[in-house]
């Protein structure tokens, strides 16, 4: 029998075999189901009728407007993040003068960049898209930037603005290879603008900031933008001031006092002079009521007070307050100013991984526009082409203490002693690495470029010359007879 036969014999003795009933078939759900308990989602219960809506409020402006307005937790969830990315600045490394890189520092602050940066990422966070237009003086916006062609103190600043006040031209987008591929190639400045109305400016000429990305989709929908970070939380954020002014309407009962009066149906339905006095007496023990709780009442009348705790809320409270920490990945401490609870409960753990996160928003979001403003700074303030190993960090958010920075000048301070002395680097170089480590330390700043050419100047060492021993009898003749 061939190959070819013996499968279709096979064939042949499974279509003889009766198939499973239905009931015997294993089970294709994914999660859990009980129909008899109507258990599980899909088994005509409580959470089956549950689902998601959709409440795009990126899209609606004023409302967002309203909201950062009108609720300061608004306000940090858009604040926080953009100030922590920007306030500490970078530290540029590169082999060119000391000089030249103060005057590219300098140009950060003295063009405003790092206030333009902040908020270009706070209306990104808040609308779901900005941008900031590089304004260089004397060329046209719509024209691709080249850096060769900026010349001296042609850079003048940062012009941030949000996504409305934009228009982005997504019937041309860009084709060329890189990470601007299918973006818009330029965007049209509307009428309404504080400036730059109605201009077109070139994609080379923006830093672009989206909010939280969403889907192709979903993207077309915002018009290429992004997500607000607060449509995300608007829920907890309702459930979180729901609750809060929940809790401060229950202080106005916090203590309630009842009156019992009698024959008060009887009073209230004959009206006229009765009802008059009643109303005088309630009045009398308002006014009269003393601080010592001396209250006058008729001998048939029965006065209780009641009072209130409201144990429980502060935990309710405190559990919003963690889901909107959570949805917004800012800690208690910073989101807040409320230290976490428990012993030993300092914070700092969720500080430093808050921090963590800041630092890979700078790398993802701000390192290829920050690059960008470098080159044009050095362009534009120092002069001439930047050279290729023109490179900076972002400072890091947490602040070490005095003894930190004691121990690890110590630590630099004897590894670079020991590797000069060594031979292993040079003295001025040794001078270099000391006077660098200040930015972190502190230690070593006051260590200047004359020093450090003065030691590049020095001669070199004299080669060691070898002694030679004394001769037998320790003379100057049994000496001299060994000298080379």
């Amino acid at each position: 029998m061939n190959r070819a036969a013996r499968k279709a014999a096979l064939r042949a003795r499974g279509a003889e075999k009766p198939s499973a009933p239905l009931h015997d078939a294993a089970p294709k759900a994914d999660s859990y189901q009980n129909f008899e308990a109507r258990l599980g989602i899909g088994t005509d219960n409580q959470s089956g009728s549950a689902s998601y809506g959709f409440n795009p409020i990126t899209r609606s402006r004023q409302q967002l407007e309203y909201m950062y307005r009108g609720s300061w937790i608004v306000g940090q969830a858009v604040d926080c993040v953009a100030e922590d990315m920007t306030r500490a600045g970078i530290d540029i490394t590169s082999d060119i003068a000391p000089d030249d890189i103060d005057t590219v520092q300098t140009g950060f602050e003295r063009h405003g960049v790092w206030q333009a940066l902040n908020d270009t990422i706070k209306w990104s966070r808040l609308y779901g898209g900005g941008l900031a237009v590089i304004l260089i003086e004397g060329q046209k916006l719509n024209t691709p930037l080249r850096l060769e062609s900026i010349g001296r103190r042609q850079f003048k600043g940062l012009y941030s603005l949000d996504r409305w006040c934009v228009q982005p031209a997504y019937g041309k987008p860009v084709s060329e290879f890189g990470p601007e591929m299918g973006k818009p190639s330029e965007y049209r400045v509307t009428v309404d603008a504080p400036a730059l109305g109605g201009q077109s400016v070139h994609y080379s000429r923006i830093i672009r900031m989206d909010g939280i990305p969403l889907p192709y989709w979903q993207r077309q929908s915002e018009q290429g933008w992004g997500m607000s970070v607060i449509e995300r939380l608007y829920d907890r954020l309702l459930a979180f001031d729901s609750t809060t002014q929940g809790a401060a309407q229950l202080v106005f009962k916090a203590h309630l006092r009842t009156m019992k009066v009698e024959n008060l149906r009887e009073i209230l339905a004959s009206g006229g002079a009765v009802e008059a006095a009643l109303i005088k007496q309630m009045e009398m023990i308002r006014r009269f009521q003393s601080i010592e709780g001396l209250t006058l009442i008729d001998g048939a009348d029965d006065f209780e007070t009641h009072s209130y705790t409201f144990s429980g809320l502060s935990d309710v409270l405190l559990q919003f307050a963690q889901q909107l920490s959570g949805a917004l990945q800012i800690p208690l401490v910073r989101l807040f100013g409320q230290s976490p609870a428990g012993l030993n409960a300092t914070g700092e753990s969720d500080i430093r991984t808050y921090y963590d996160l800041i630092s890979q928003q700078q790398e993802s979001k701000l390192r290829a526009g920050v690059e960008l403003l470098v080159n044009i700074i050095y362009q534009s303030d120092v002069g001439g082409d930047a050279p290729d190993d023109l490179s900076f960090t972002f400072n890091p958010l947490w602040q070490m203490s005095e003894m930190d920075k004691a121990t690890i000048a110590a630590n630099i301070t004897a590894a670079v002693v020991a590797a000069e002395g060594s031979g292993l680097v040079s003295r001025p170089a040794a001078l270099k690495e000391l006077r660098q480590s200040a930015d972190v330390t502190g230690v070593w700043s006051n260590v200047t470029d004359e020093e450090i050419t003065e030691a590049e100047n020095e001669p070199p060492p004299l080669p060691e010359m070898p002694i030679a021993p004394l001769g037998a009898e320790g003379n100057e003749e049994g000496a001299a007879e060994v000298l080379p």
